[in-house]
């Protein structure tokens, strides 16, 4: 019996979403002085989401970390305001995954842009940590 190691394939998607609190705006985060949701907090939720989409679709003892983001924040999002982040994978090229992420509040896009993870082995990502060349 043959058992093959799950791939992700495009077209997976994932959601995250979260209430802005006064701890997800930019002054808590200092990424600015306004009682909006931050930028940062925001493409966390969008890594977010990519992560939940290929969760259970890569080896046992793999994880993904985020290797580039590009990343438009279109529209404020005040404290109180649901915002959603939705992932789908685009393209997956050898150990490379990219996605598309956007984010709404309601029926309004707040922002979107692209995700790139890279597959890797959790002990040997780690090990380089410990032995820094």
């Amino acid at each position: 019996m043959n058992q093959t190691s799950p791939e992700p394939t495009a077209g997976l998607t994932a959601r995250s979403g979260l209430v802005v609190t006064s701890a997800n705006t930019a002054i808590a985060l200092g990424s600015g002085d306004l009682p909006v949701v931050a930028t940062p907090r925001l493409i966390a939720l969008c890594e977010q989401a990519t992560c939940l989409a290929v969760e259970g679709a890569i080896a046992d003892g793999s994880t993904t970390v985020g290797t580039r983001v590009e990343f438009e924040h279109t529209a404020a999002s005040p404290v109180g305001a649901e915002v959603v982040a939705c992932a789908e994978l685009l393209a997956v090229e050898g150990r490379r995954l990219r996605f598309a992420v956007r984010v709404t509040a309601g029926e309004h896009e707040v922002g979107r842009g692209t995700v790139e993870r890279v597959i890797v082995v959790r002990d040997r990502f780690l090990g380089r940590l410990a032995d820094p060349m």
